[in-house]
């Protein structure tokens, strides 16, 4: 049987920058096992297959990466309603955003006209919240880093998720971010704190980005991604959650591919209300790069 597929670059406004995706529209018949073979041989950072919903949503969304199926990310997401949009196969009323089934919860995707294209909005799935909290000594090994280009004045490197987590770890510069690399016997001596670590690296910018971040999740097949929503979203959470004031808004311009060759800009915004952080979004451009079938033999 035939399946079409659509691949996009995520997080970008021109081909070849931002983060690869490709999406199945109409995956009714594939099995899990057939999907993860299908990411395996993209092998992209993660591939999504379309399905009738179940619980009132739009469309139900199964995310892979080319190591297991995922709860919840975020350039899948935004990827994803862009391909349904611009292909035909979602109704483009501005008014009715999309609504994603996934484990994580439902993912409401709103969207506006830019032009010829889409520019596409998430907001996360589930609130946010915090988990477990590292020494530098720990992570820096993993990254290629001395303990001292991990920056501890505001934070710990600590887990946050707005529905998958990260180990948020601010460095020193921009000049360690650049330095930094995976280490994945170093990164495997983790496994006993998070079987799937997957460390957030940032940096406070001064350029034409308010934030520089890279992630490395080698534990998941991904040695390294050049644009993560869902850990930029949850950034964003965890930066409002640790401002001073009870109340505040952030909206960042977050640059991140940019050491692999394949710059992306993610747009994130979160808003803490009396104390608690009480959403956040991720959205951008995305750019479609390719259209096929696949053809899979009984």
């Amino acid at each position: 049987m035939k399946y079409r597929f659509h691949t996009c670059d995520v997080f970008t406004d021109r081909m070849f920058g931002g983060n690869q995706l490709a999406v199945f529209p109409e995956a009714e018949g594939l099995s899990t096992d057939q999907m993860q073979q299908l990411t395996r041989e993209f092998n992209f950072s993660e591939c999504t297959f379309v399905l009738p919903p179940e619980k009132g949503g739009s469309r139900r969304v199964r995310i892979f990466t080319p190591e297991r199926e995922v709860p919840f990310a975020g350039h899948p997401n935004v990827g994803t309603a862009f391909v349904l949009l611009t292909e035909g196969y979602a109704e483009s009323d501005e008014s009715k955003p999309l609504f994603f089934e996934e484990p994580a919860g439902m993912v409401p995707v709103s969207f506006r006209k830019n032009g010829g294209s889409y520019i596409c909005e998430l907001e996360a799935p589930e609130a946010f919240s915090t988990g477990i909290r590292l020494d530098p000594a720990q992570v820096a090994p993993s990254v290629g880093l001395s303990p001292d280009d991990i920056k501890t004045s505001v934070h710990m490197p600590e887990q946050a998720s707005v529905g998958f987590p990260f180990l948020m770890t601010e460095l020193v510069s921009v000049d360690a971010l650049r330095r930094a690399e995976p280490d994945l016997s170093a990164m495997k001596q983790l496994k006993a704190v998070d079987e799937h670590l997957n460390i957030h690296l940032y940096v406070r910018s001064s350029d034409e980005y308010d934030l520089r971040t890279r992630m490395f999740a080698p534990l998941d097949g991904i040695f390294e991604d050049p644009a993560t929503g869902s850990a930029n979203c949850a950034l964003a959470a965890y930066l409002a959650s640790l401002e001073p004031d009870d109340s505040c808004s952030l909206d960042l311009r977050i640059g991140q591919g940019i050491e692999m060759g394949r710059p992306s800009l993610l747009q994130a915004r979160a808003l803490k209300e009396q104390g608690r952080v009480v959403s956040a979004h991720i959205g951008g451009n995305c750019v479609m790069v390719t259209s096929g079938t696949v053809d899979l033999q009984e």
